[in-house]
């Protein structure tokens, strides 16, 4: 099959951590994705839970490695000329299985680049009969395009750090369960009682600032001020209740810097009786409601786990998932929504 021209690009993105109903935890990853025409190449594979090697947290040395193995500039780690595009986000290697494709210079002798025979990969050599994904590619990227965009990454001189979430509230046993958890999935957090007196170059290392219920709005504006002096652009979240797999959640989706219209949870609306949602991509959906009764107790009810087409789709709940102070959590392995419930 030849090789038709594709667009190529980057844009960050995320794989969802989270705090699960099931007492368990998820890894948070920020990665660079690539953008095939149009589309991260991630959404256009069947719906898998994985990164790309250009992911933040690992070393500068190793980052630099993998974009200048994309460009041909060092060998490939896999046999016959194969090179690793999506792998497990909890490890590294092909134990768990990882999305490979050959990537080559384009057979006319031009710049162009080459990403094709496609596979599901776990162990040496891949069979494309069996595990190959014969309706993706080939994709020919023009060598001017896919050179600037990998190159920006070796200038910029490193992947951008996961930056840290300052949690800011009255209730220090609540703040320190949430910064436990947080820190568990690979999120910094510290705990504060305002932003005075911290150095501006400290105030850079956030990406978010989390408050909590009870904190008065002069607190919240003498924060906010902190971080307009030091020129720092930050998420702020408003913490819906003291239930932690919802405030982490509510975290989750202020540090998702992937451009909305690349996300494949784009729209969340939850009434007592049913939950309305739009996906962007076929992809595992996971709804769950968290609510607290009149003794502060928090409930929780897995609501719906099934894979959905794109589209919008809605999603009936039981009423006694939802009665009183309660909230519905959308989650896909790129992306988390949040939600109160209305009357």
């Amino acid at each position: 099959m030849s090789a038709e021209y594709a667009t190529f690009g980057l844009a960050p993105a995320m794989r969802a951590g989270g705090v699960l109903a099931d007492g368990g935890y998820q890894v948070h990853r920020d990665f660079v994705d690539f953008i095939v025409n149009g589309r991260p190449l991630l959404f256009q594979l069947s719906d898998l839970d994985a990164v790309s090697p250009l992911a933040a947290d690992i070393p500068p040395a190793i980052f630099t490695a993998h974009v200048r193995r994309l460009l041909l500039e060092a060998d490939a780690p896999l046999r016959d000329g194969r090179y690793v595009i999506y792998g497990c986000p909890e490890c590294e290697g092909l134990d768990c299985g990882a999305v490979t494709a050959v990537i080559e210079k384009a057979a006319d002798g031009t710049d162009d680049f080459v990403w094709r025979d496609f596979a599901w990969q776990t162990a040496e050599p891949a069979d494309l009969t069996l595990n190959g994904y014969h309706g993706i590619g080939p994709f020919r990227f023009r060598g001017t395009e896919y050179r600037d965009a990998l190159g920006q990454l070796l200038a910029e001189g490193e992947p951008q750090a996961r930056r840290r979430v300052l949690l800011i509230g009255a209730r220090v046993a609540v703040l320190a369960k949430l910064a436990a958890a947080l820190r568990t999935i690979g999120i910094g957090a510290e705990i504060a009682a305002d932003a005075a007196g911290v150095p501006p170059d400290e105030l850079r290392t956030y990406g978010a600032v989390a408050f909590g219920r009870a904190v008065p709005d002069e607190t919240r504006t003498s924060v906010r001020e902190a971080f307009d002096r030091a020129g720092v652009q930050v998420a702020y979240v408003d913490g819906l209740a003291p239930i932690i797999p919802l405030l982490v959640a509510q975290i989750e989706y202020a540090l998702d810097r992937s451009p909305q219209e690349q996300r494949r949870l784009t729209r969340l609306a939850a009434g007592p009786r049913s939950a309305e949602l739009e996906v962007t991509s076929t992809c595992r959906v996971q709804l769950t409601a968290y609510r607290m009764d009149r003794l502060s107790r928090t409930h929780v009810h897995e609501v719906f786990d099934a894979v959905l087409e794109p589209g919008e789709h809605q999603v009936p709940l039981e009423h006694k998932a939802t009665k009183g102070d309660s909230y519905v959590v959308a989650r896909t392995s790129t992306s988390v929504l949040v939600t109160p419930t209305s009357a």
